[in-house]
Parts: structure tokens; sequence; C-alpha cells
């Protein structure tokens, strides 16, 4: 066991035995020392605390020292005890702080409406007992008025302590609920960046593995090394895509294994692979990079924009050429990928609906969580350009893909 798991135990053990010890040390140290104390005011009408009476006290203080985990039995062995110590006719004590005890931690264990009913119980229960003694033979025989302060003061010893053991319940159960919103927040975002993964490098894949098909297909009766060629870059990107999705389908069956293995981000050093695998199937490209060692962040966004990109080219453009350019700009990185597409070759980037494609979006969303932006449009004259702006200082934004995964 690491020590800061150790330090975390001792200090949830510490914290529990403070939890459980704090009611029976309210109760009992002041019932011991002040209950001799308490029937000097009361002589002739009380009778003298003995064995009986610091039993009543030691049981009021034992039960609560389980209040955390049943208060239940602290509610009822206090109120027994406090009861029971007023109806036999010791003076009022110490003992009777078992009662905002007993009523708080029913507030903060149990519903609001079972608290009320309980403590409400409680109280009547205390005033009564109390009520008795004082109206007969005690000092309020005859007086209405000490009568009614012993009844507001019994009163308020059990709603005060149930208004402060309520708000307590409800402020904990509005932090749970937070805390369950917080955590399905991070697992629906972890499980979009995902979805963007599983887009950006299988669709990717697919794409390429459609273009050499059709390759194949186009001169499968008079070049059989050709198709051998694209057969075998289908076979690579097939493999190199299935290993993608066993990646990102791992993490998704285990999102708590931190520790498990995973491939390395791809990054703009991986961009030549990238480019030949797209050459291979007749596409001509023209890169130009000059960007150096990158922040790990920034490298991996880059690729995916550079990867999405391409394949936006080939699934889209019905062009035969495509540019690539990638430099550092004072403290940015601009890349930009081009194609000679149409003329308004944006509508070639559209899907059925005539909307910009889920691409774009989730290229956009990437850019932007680094704190930088992406523009995406029809080139003058003819063709399609997207251009990225991505930060290589400064904190990076939260991140949003939504809706960006298709």
């Amino acid at each position: 066991m690491r020590s800061p798991d150790r330090a975390r135990r001792r200090a949830g053990a510490l914290r529990r035995y403070w939890e459980d010890t704090w009611p029976v040390a309210l109760i009992l140290i002041p019932g011991l020392l002040g209950t001799p104390g308490a029937g000097e005011g009361e002589l002739g009408w009380s009778r003298e605390p003995d064995l009986v009476a610091y039993a009543l006290v030691v049981c009021a203080a034992l039960t609560a020292g389980v209040l955390r985990r049943q208060p239940g039995v602290t509610f009822a062995g206090c109120g027994v005890a406090v009861v029971t110590y007023l109806a036999v006719g010791y003076p009022v004590g110490p003992i009777l702080i078992a009662v905002p005890v007993a009523a708080g931690g029913v507030a903060v264990a149990w519903p609001l409406r079972r608290a009320l009913l309980g403590n409400v119980g409680l109280g009547l229960a205390v005033q009564v007992a109390g009520a008795v003694r004082f109206g007969t033979d005690g000092p309020a025989a005859g007086d209405g008025m000490l009568l009614l302060e012993w009844l507001a003061l019994a009163f308020a010893a059990v709603a005060v302590p149930t208004a402060i053991g309520a708000a307590v319940r409800i402020r904990r159960e509005s932090e749970a609920r937070v805390r369950t919103a917080q955590a399905r927040h991070a697992v629906s975002e972890e499980r979009l960046r995902m979805a963007q993964e599983l887009h950006d490098s299988v669709g990717h894949g697919l794409a390429v593995i459609a273009m050499q098909a059709g390759v194949a297909l186009h001169v499968l009766a008079r070049n059989p090394d050709k198709v051998r060629e694209s057969l075998e870059a289908i076979q690579a990107t097939s493999r190199e895509s299935l290993r993608e999705m066993r990646v990102q389908l791992d993490v998704l069956r285990t999102p708590a294994n931190n520790d498990a293995p995973r491939r390395p981000a791809p990054g703009l050093a991986e961009a030549g692979v990238l480019l030949d695998r797209i050459r291979a199937g007749g596409l001509g490209i023209t890169a130009e990079f000059r960007a150096g060692d990158l922040p790990p962040e920034v490298d991996l966004v880059a690729y995916r924009i550079l990867q999405e990109s391409l394949t936006n080219v080939l699934r889209h453009a019905g062009t035969t050429v495509a540019r690539v350019r990638a430099a550092r700009v004072g403290d940015d990185l601009t890349l930009e990928v081009s194609d000679d597409g149409p003329a308004g070759g944006a509508s070639t980037h559209r899907d059925a609906g005539g909307r910009i494609g889920s691409g774009i979006a989730g290229m956009r969303a990437r850019a932007e969580a680094l704190g930088g932006e992406l523009e995406a449009g029809p080139a003058p004259g003819r063709g399609f350009v997207v251009r990225a702006r991505l930060p290589l200082t400064g904190r990076p934004n939260p991140p949003d893909v939504s809706g960006s995964a298709a």
C-alpha cells in the first residue's frame, strides 16, 4: 500500500472516530459534571440525582455514539432517557442536550416528513413530561408564564436542530446530485471523444479502402500489378483501421483502467505515411511541413484535421490534386489543406440534407478546444480549402465535440 493511500485511510478512520465520539462527549461530560449542581435551585420539588439519574445520562450518551450509523437508535435512546429523567422528578440539567442531538441527527438522516413527525413526537413528550412536573409540584404551579417558557424552550430544543439538520440534508443531496451530473457529463464527453476518434480514424480508412477498390476495378483487366498494389493497400488500411477501433473499444469497455497500455497518439511526424497511403490511390498531393516539434495535444489535433481534410477530398471533391501546408506563424501552428475540385466545391462537402459534413464540425470542435479556430469553404475560383490556426501556447478551452461524431 502506498503511503498516500495509508494517509487517506488513516484520515478517514480519524474522521469516522470523531463523528462517533463527539455526540457522546457532548452529552456525557456536561451530564456527569453538571447534574449534581442542577438541583441546587430546585430544592423541595425535585429529587436529588442518584445512580439512576447518572445511568440515564450515560444511556443517552452511549446511544448517541451510533448516531451516524443508526440514528433511530439514538433517537429512541435519548428520547426515552430524557423523558424518564423528567418524569421521575430529577432536576432539569445537562441531559437535555440529548434532545437537540437526537432531533438534529434524524433530521440529517431521515426524509424530511419522517423526521418532522418523529421530532414533533419527541418535542411533545419532553414538553408534557416537564409541564406535568412544573405545573404540579414545581415553580410553574399557579404561574402560567413559567409554564409557557418551559414549553417554548422544549419546542426550540427540537425545532432549531430539526431545521439545521434538514438544511444539511438538503445541501448534501444537492451536492450528490451535482457530483452525479458531473460524472455523467464526464462520461458523455469521453464517449463523444472516442466517437470522434473512431469517426476520424475508421472513416479515413474506409475512404481509402473505397478509393483503392475503385482503382482496382478500373484497371482490373489491363494492369494486374496495379490491382495487386491496391489490394495490398486495402489490406494494410483495413488492419490499421481495425487496430484503431480496438484501441477505442478497449477504452470504452474499461474506462477506469488508466494503467492499461495505449497506442501512442499520432502526430504530424506520421503524416508521410498518411500521404503515401492516399497517393497510392492516384491522388496527387503536394506537401510542405515547417512545423518542427509540437506540443502533443497540438500535434494530435493537427494530424486529425489533416486526416479528416484529406478524407473529405477522397469522398467528395472529385479532384486529382490536393495541397497541404503546415507552418509555425508566431505562437500558432497554421494548417491548410486545399484541392482543385469543381467550382463551388463547398457543395461537394455537404451531406444529403445540404449541411456541412459532420467531419468539418468535428475538426472545428478540435481546433476550438485548443483555443484556435478553423475555417472551411470554397476556394477562390474552384476547389475547397480548410484552414486551421492552433495556438502552441496557452490554456486549452474545455472540449466540446457535441454533434461532431457520425
